[in-house]
């Protein structure tokens, strides 16, 4: 979870540069204790003061950090709410929304990332036992799918009053929600990782394949112009 450290001392003009470096290595460090003390003992059994005492902050420190205890586990959550809407602004020329999506989906699969659901046993038999965790979970992926559609509106030139948008990411967004919680079961039940993979990749196919009759050629974005 913790981001690799810049050894070089930064010159005075990067001061701001540094105070925002402690504080992004602060939240991870938060993150990662949080989320072993969670793993160990269950969401539920930890106190926030717990969690400050093991890292050596105050209370208030880790509320400043993480408002939510819930963000302390989903600690990238805002990678993940923009994760398909920056698949959308990213595609390729001459790919299709789906494509795009499905393209990412499968580059992804050899790494944990937001878009495959890929993750420790630790932490989805954290996710699966807490019901607070898969709620907030399920307040994820609405604001993801809403950031999707945002994307889909502004790829298509929609209306605002024009549901589309909202009704192709709702079914793009499930696509992906679905191989995300089906990832994550394997992984739960100890499935080796190479079966982890295989059925994604697999289950990723099927459901990419029923979209395409809706959606293949949906928001093809134009071709670049020549130099």
């Amino acid at each position: 979870m913790g981001r690799e450290a810049v050894s070089r001392r930064p010159e005075p003009a990067d001061e701001g540069g540094l105070r925002g470096r402690k504080k992004r290595e602060t939240r991870d460090r938060l993150a990662h204790v949080a989320t072993l003390m969670f793993i160990e003992r269950g969401f539920e059994s930890v106190t926030i003061a717990e969690i400050a005492d093991a890292a050596g902050v105050s209370k208030m420190t880790v509320s400043n950090y993480f408002p939510l205890k819930e963000d302390l586990v989903f600690d990238a959550y805002e990678g993940v709410v923009d994760s398909l809407a920056r698949v959308v602004r990213e595609r390729r020329p001459g790919e299709s929304v789906l494509h795009a999506l499905r393209r990412s989906f499968s580059a992804s699969l050899n790494e944990q990332h937001p878009l495959n659901g890929r993750c420790t046993p630790g932490f989805a038999r954290l996710v699966y036992d807490s019901p607070r965790l898969r709620a907030r979970e399920r307040e994820i992926d609405e604001q993801r799918e809403a950031a999707l559609a945002d994307a889909l509106a502004a790829a298509s030139g929609a209306r605002p009053d024009d549901p589309a948008p909202g009704l192709n990411a709702a079914q793009l967004a499930a696509v992906h929600r679905v191989l995300v919680r089906s990832v994550r079961e394997l992984i739960r039940a100890g499935t080796r990782e190479e079966a982890v993979r295989a059925h994604a990749a697999q289950l990723a196919t099927a459901a990419f394949d029923s979209l395409e009759p809706v959606l293949g050629d949906h928001c093809i974005r134009a071709d670049e112009p020549s130099a």
